[in-house]
């Protein structure tokens, strides 16, 4: 059942819109004045609003302004008494859906309401698909580690809470990817996710990038810059390699966080933001704070939730997985078949010390498959992956599996010292 909101200071005139609306099955709620139909549109969802002009406190138009800013898909019908061109033409380019006169006509007013439906029905149907097409894009968590098995259990339970999240972990581990699901599964799944790194933007123009300017601020402000938390806003920050942000920044991503307020660099107006912050850093933000590089108060308010993402060296029961989807990944990409990985290739790629991680992983995986044949083999890794001092550390590794114990160990180096003698004398 569609849900409408009257909003008319006249309750004789509520009552009779409320009487048609429900006699054709619509759900009905009043509003007095622009301020209560506010305060309702914060607390609930509506399909249409049918939205007085003249009314005490706020107007029909100022009431309009705030309703784009908290509802911007929510359908408005102006409804005056006062109705003339210049009215109907103002409203329509504050973003009402039409304008109706007083005494409404009441076959023009089901009209109107019915197109209106259809139009939030489109909008919505339009954000299911659009969410359906991006969430297929964010690439699937890989691994049944139990270290992956716990942050998939820790994303379930924090996403839907407005909870920061500190991830850390090294380079290359999939902090961002963390990130990403954290977002897909919060409430603010259907806004914007904005991610920055910090670590690639001068310290200089940090507080630029997360809190916008003014035209005129510095040099090169030429024109009015709208900032990340800007951007952000009702939906989710990430701000990637946060421990490489200057002090400087810090105090003011902390004041932000505090007060949910930012000023723009060169401007003195305070902006109301609605920012989830999920944080990420491969620096131990505890040392950090020792050395006197970052905020302790910052941290705090930070780190409401911690996420170690394991090193892929500290999983490497999941690189076969792994392995498998990067090469049907990259395959794809490629046009071609996926390729097959013998069971001593695969043994061979969990003996790499994987200083790169999942990114070192997939770069090795598509220079396998374009440069082996229909099969990877060991002899493939052996000659594209590992190096002469790796291959060596991989054989000893072998032998040293091959003895219980140092001194069955020594006992074969010095039989095989004996035959080699023997054999050369």
């Amino acid at each position: 059942m569609s849900k409408v909101l009257i909003v008319d200071d006249e309750q004789s005139i509520r009552r009779i819109l409320r009487d048609i609306l429900e006699f054709e099955k619509y759900e009905v709620e009043e509003a007095v004045n622009g301020m209560d139909c506010l305060v309702k549109l914060k607390q609930n969802k509506y399909d249409v609003l049918l939205l007085d002009i003249k009314m005490p406190k706020m107007d029909g138009m100022d009431t309009l302004e705030r309703i784009q800013e908290i509802a911007p898909e929510t359908p408005v019908v102006m409804i005056s008494g006062h109705a003339n061109i210049d009215t109907a033409v103002e409203a329509v380019k504050k973003g009402a859906f039409d304008f109706i006169s007083k005494p409404p006509d009441l076959n023009r007013l089901l009209i109107t309401i019915r197109n209106a439906l259809d139009k939030s029905n489109l909008i919505t149907e339009a954000k299911v698909l659009k969410r359906k097409v991006a969430r297929s894009k964010v690439q699937e968590i890989i691994g049944e580690s139990e270290g992956i098995q716990k942050i998939k259990e820790t994303i379930e339970r924090v996403g839907p809470t407005d909870a920061r999240v500190l991830v850390n972990g090294a380079n290359g581990t999939g902090k961002e990817l963390v990130a990403r699901w954290i977002h897909e599964n919060s409430p603010r799944r259907e806004q914007t996710l904005v991610e920055v790194n910090c670590a690639a933007i001068p310290s200089e123009l940090i507080e630029s990038e997360l809190f916008g300017h003014e035209k005129g601020s510095f040099t090169s402000a030429v024109k009015q810059r709208i900032g990340k938390f800007e951007q952000a806003n009702g939906g989710t920050l990430f701000l990637d390699e946060i421990g490489d942000m200057s002090l400087s920044a810090q105090a003011k991503v902390l004041r932000a966080l505090q007060e949910s307020r930012i000023t723009r660099v060169g401007g003195d107006k305070e902006i109301n933001v609605d920012v989830r912050v999920i944080a990420a850093t491969n620096k131990d933000l505890r040392q950090e704070i020792t050395a006197g590089r970052f905020r302790e108060d910052l941290y705090h308010r930070l780190a409401v939730i911690i996420i170690k993402v394991p090193a892929l060296n500290d999983r490497r029961d999941d690189i076969p997985l792994l392995i498998d989807h990067f090469n049907q990944q990259i395959c794809e990409e490629y046009g071609l078949p996926a390729r097959k990985f013998s069971e001593t290739a695969l043994q061979g790629l969990q003996q790499v010390n994987w200083t790169g991680n999942i990114r070192e992983l997939r770069n090795v995986v598509e220079r396998l498959i374009i440069l082996s044949g229909e099969t990877v083999e060991q002899e493939d890794v052996e000659q594209y992956v590992l190096p002469a001092s790796a291959k060596r550390g991989a054989e000893l590794q072998e032998l040293f599996r091959r003895f219980e114990n140092v001194e069955e160990l020594k006992a074969y180096v010095e039989k095989a010292y004996r035959e080699y003698t023997n054999l050369v004398s």
